[in-house]
């Protein structure tokens, strides 16, 4: 059986704060993903 897969949404607010880490405070990627606990590679999204 297949199931449907559920994916964490995240609000607008928050996603414009992670970005705002690596683009204005510098933050290299990895480091910031970790501090706000997700993936790396969702924040390269």
């Amino acid at each position: 059986m297949s199931q449907k897969r559920s994916y964490k949404q995240y609000p607008q607010e928050f996603k414009e704060e992670a970005v705002a880490l690596v683009t204005e405070q510098g933050y290299p990627v990895p480091e910031a993903a970790k501090s706000l606990g997700i993936a790396t590679n969702l924040l390269y999204r």
